[in-house]
């Protein structure tokens, strides 16, 4: 038996080898490109798309610090949106990837990188990956390492975090099995009446001749990228505009990529015709820029209760910050999403199929990146001064708020006095050194959290800048929020940097806002004197601005040239010491003589076009399984990670081969299904559709009781016929175990 047996050996190993070098050469973009012709495309390209929504419940919304924001439901999900680009030769490669969430933080890259890595070893690392978020303020908070930006979610939130991290690095994993060889083209124009500036007064202390250069005091700009294979077909878009993801406000509790992922939804859905929401080959980022004090809530701040103008230089009703809020264009948030979702989307479209304004991009693939100790920087304004960064610190105005989402107590912005009672507040928490109330002057310090070190730093001190280039453009990865004029400098200082070190005078910069790391906000000199509440988010001082514009300048350089960049101090990975103090799910039960699923308030017999469906049911907690991934995916990305992953891999390899190839579904909590002919149900709408609202509520603590309410809105074109409407959800048994479970309304007719 020994012979044969060596002999089956012999045959698996030399099986088990073929099938490994498959499976690393699956995940290498395809090099016959090389063979090709000068005259072919100028790049690989990748674009892929998945699902990072977090807890639907009874969690934290991250952005507007508002304790009594929690999470209760779904309108529209979350997503990554993933897009590699790299060299012909594929020899320098690079992603850029658009979140929808409110900002990155730095743990979250941190985990990206390292969940890449046994994927595929150093093809993608913490220089040429890029994750930028679009700033909405309507999403699962608790997933930053520092203390400050997690005290509203009661610490820590590991459903957040892990929805983020998985989602993300499976949207680069999509964008990278797709890579094709393809084309980059370029186009720009002017987008009105989608943005206002929320801090006037501080703009308006910039230069005169500054503000001169320019039309208005937001930028109006929108830059467009068209991504296509060599055959002509659209692969996906990334369009960069300036405006705050608000238009959803403080009180709203369901999950939302606001303005910009309804952009996305819509562009999306034109170009992957008969594919639900979040599905189809065709991926659209709507990213953000330089929004720091930009707003969509274009009718300007008023009082709530007497309709009148805020006071211009406070934001005040009565010296009272709550008061003083800036509505949207349209009749609620919903409505306010829409409009200036829709403009960003009908401008990108128009900018997107416009051929003859559009460049062509060509020329390197090149990145760079570098970790800085923003706290310590000498800045070199010329030969004989400099000035210094500080340690971070948050100012009086942080706490009163914005027009979008006011501050509470006495606060108002525009405060460079402080106050005696707030003043002893703070120092009962912690008084800042007189080295630091000097270097951070102006600004009256609040919270000095640079020198706030338990249980473990605030606020961070070590941040990266990245820089990421295709031919004629420059992507500057900003670790932060920058104001329109703060952006407007960065910008000019990266394109003479950048030029002088021989690229094109066409060279164009973009401002990729609040990528890799978060340290709140970036004002110009002169706008931190006045100290709105942007200025006193800028937490490294008032020189802040001057250094990023120094250090990116010096790192643009570096790129063109190809010179030796150093890398700089790590960031620190707090991940093991997060404190989370947010409740577990303890158990979901029914009413006696109900189970989960079964209806409470069915719908009706017959809809119309605009009119709305809605449907109770018995429920449980939506973080019991927070239907992000199909559990096929979840399994594929764990199996991928093992050590065997190219045994799953063949044998998904043989299921393509011996059947069609579908779609897969993401998680739900609810479908919308139209019967056809042959009496079963297709799905033509889930919880991603902007049609659809998925609403959670506890109805009894102590029991464990809750239901859920899903209502659907016909749209105009919705085709005639018969429909019913199912809730997905998972249980929890006291003792911990989950169950799954389905409900389902009554077949109702629609007739538009």
């Amino acid at each position: 038996m020994a012979a044969p047996t060596n002999f089956v050996a012999f045959v698996f190993l030399t099986f088990s080898l073929i099938l490994a070098v498959q499976a690393r050469n699956r995940h290498r973009p395809n090099l016959e490109y090389d063979e090709r012709q000068e005259d072919g495309p100028n790049y690989l390209i990748g674009v892929g798309r998945a699902d990072v929504t977090g807890p639907a419940a009874e969690v934290n919304m991250m952005g507007y610090a508002n304790p009594s924001q929690q999470s209760t439901g779904i309108h529209i999900r979350q997503f990554s949106r993933a897009f590699v680009v790299s060299d012909p030769q594929n020899t320098t490669r690079t992603v850029f990837v658009s979140v929808d969430c409110a900002m990155i933080s730095q743990i979250l890259k941190i985990e990206v990188v390292k969940k890449l890595q046994p994927l595929f070893g150093n093809a993608y690392n913490e220089s040429n990956v890029c994750l930028s978020s679009i700033h909405t303020h309507s999403g699962p908070a608790g997933f930053l390492q520092y203390i400050l930006f997690d005290v509203t979610s009661l610490g820590f939130v590991r459903e957040s975090f892990d929805a983020l991290v998985d989602g993300i690095v499976t949207s680069i994993q999509r964008a990278h099995d797709d890579v094709v060889p393809g084309d980059i083209y370029l186009n720009q124009g002017e987008l009105q009446e989608a943005n206002i500036n929320r801090s006037p007064t501080a703009y308006l202390n910039n230069p005169e001749s500054e503000r001169a250069k320019y039309d208005a005091n937001t930028d109006k700009n929108m830059v467009v990228l068209k991504f296509l294979n060599e055959q002509g077909a659209g692969l996906g878009m990334i369009s960069w505009f300036a405006v705050h993801c608000t238009s959803m406000n403080n009180t709203n509790g369901l999950i939302s990529g606001d303005n910009k992922g309804y952009a996305s939804q819509l562009f999306e859905a034109d170009m992957n015709t008969g594919s639900l929401a979040g599905q189809g080959s065709f991926v659209a980022a709507f990213a953000q820029s330089n929004e720091g004090d930009v707003s969509p809530n274009t009718l300007g701040p008023h009082c709530q209760d007497t309709g009148l103008p805020c006071d211009l230089e406070t934001s005040t009703c009565n010296g009272k910050s709550e008061l003083c809020v800036s509505p949207g264009p349209g009749v609620d948030m919903f409505d306010s999403t829409r409009i200036i979702g829709h403009k960003q989307y009908s401008k990108a479209k128009e900018l997107y199929n416009t051929a003859g304004t559009q460049v062509k991009l060509s020329g390197p693939v090149q990145f760079a990146l570098q970790f800085v100790d923003m706290s310590d920087v000498t800045v070199h304004f010329n030969s004989s001064y400099s000035a210094k960064t500080c340690k971070p610190a948050m100012g009086y105005s942080f706490a009163a708020g914005t027009t979008d989402g006011p501050g509470a107590f006495d606060f108002s912005q525009g405060d460079t006095e402080g106050n005696p009672f707030w003043n002893l507040v703070r120092n009962i928490i912690k008084q800042p050194s007189a080295a630091e109330v000097a270097c951070q002057a102006p600004k009256p310090i609040l919270l000095p959290t640079g020198e706030m070190t338990f249980p473990y730093a605030w606020q961070p001190d070590i941040v990266d800048i990245q820089l990421l280039r295709w031919g004629q453009l420059v992507v500057a990865a900003v670790p932060g929020e920058f104001s329109t004029m703060s952006g407007r400098r960065l910008r000019d200082s990266i394109q003479r940097a950048v030029v002088s070190k021989g690229l094109p005078e066409d060279t164009e910069v973009v401002v990729a806002g609040l990528s890799n790391t978060y340290s709140d906000y970036i004002t110009t000199y002169e706008e931190y004197q006045v100290q709105r509440y942007e200025g006193a988010s800028t937490i490294y001082g008032p020189h802040t601005l001057a250094a990023y514009q120094q250090l990116y300048s010096q790192l643009a350089e570096d790129m063109v040239l190809g010179a030796a960049i150093d890398v700089g101090p790590s960031p620190p990975n707090l991940l093991s010491r997060q404190l989370s103090f947010l409740p577990p799910v303890v158990m979901d039960t029914t009413p006696l003589f109900t189970h989960f699923g079964d209806v409470i308030d069915d719908a009706g017999s017959t809809y119309h076009t605009n009119e709305t469906v809605s449907v109770r049911f018995h429920s449980a907690h939506p973080r019991n399984n927070l239907q992000t991934q199909p559990e096929t995916m979840q399994r594929t990305v764990r199996q991928r990670r093992a050590l065997f992953h190219i045994f799953s891999w063949a044998h998904k390899k043989i299921q393509n081969f011996f059947s069609d190839p579908e779609e897969e579904l993401e998680g739900t909590f609810l479908t919308v299904e139209r019967k056809k002919d042959d009496g079963t149900f297709e799905v033509v709408h889930n919880d991603a559709s902007w049609d659809t609202k998925f609403q959670w509520k506890r109805t009894n603590a102590i029991v464990g009781h809750s239901e859920a309410t899903i209502t659907w809105t016909v749209s105009p074109g919705t085709p005639s016929g018969t429909y019913r409407i199912r809730h997905f959800g998972h249980s929890k048994s006291l003792v911990g175990k989950i169950t799954p479970f389905v409900g389902s309304s009554r077949q109702f007719t629609v007739n538009p």
